[in-house]
């Protein structure tokens, strides 16, 4: 079944997803709901730095290329899910962060985890946002 309401985000500029999901979703209504898949600190050629903030800064610059695609920014964000692997990263997050959410501040949930799905990745944020009218 085809949702027409929906919208498929898929960005060249973002390293192309790994299985059958897009990097966002943006629904439309009332208001229109985009929902972010995980970015990751991956560059679009599959590198990845071992630099937590450069991987950090690297998966906030996709989530926020992802909000612009739906013509959205940081100020849209409700939700915000951030998964690390290393505790001891928390504090480093926390300026990432700061430099890319300014003002905005949605929802948010840290968890630390074993592992994400690639054993290089060290963080993974994902994001719903809602854009009204």
């Amino acid at each position: 079944m085809t949702n027409t309401l929906a919208t498929r985000i898929v960005l060249p500029d973002v390293p192309p997803p790994g299985g059958p999901y897009s990097h966002g979703i943006a629904v439309s209504g009332a208001g229109t709901w985009l929902h972010i898949a995980g970015q990751v600190g991956m560059a679009v050629d599959g590198s990845v730095s071992s630099d937590f903030e450069a991987q950090a800064q690297l998966a906030w610059t996709h989530l926020v290329a992802v909000l612009r695609a739906a013509d959205m920014d940081v100020s849209h964000l409700v939700k915000v899910t951030t998964f690390l692997t290393d505790g001891s990263d928390v504090r480093r997050l926390g300026s990432v962060r700061a430099m890319f959410l300014g003002e905005a501040r949605p929802a948010s949930t840290l968890l630390v985890v074993r592992a994400l799905a690639h054993p290089a990745w060290r963080v993974e944020v994902e994001a719903s946002a809602f854009r009204p009218g």
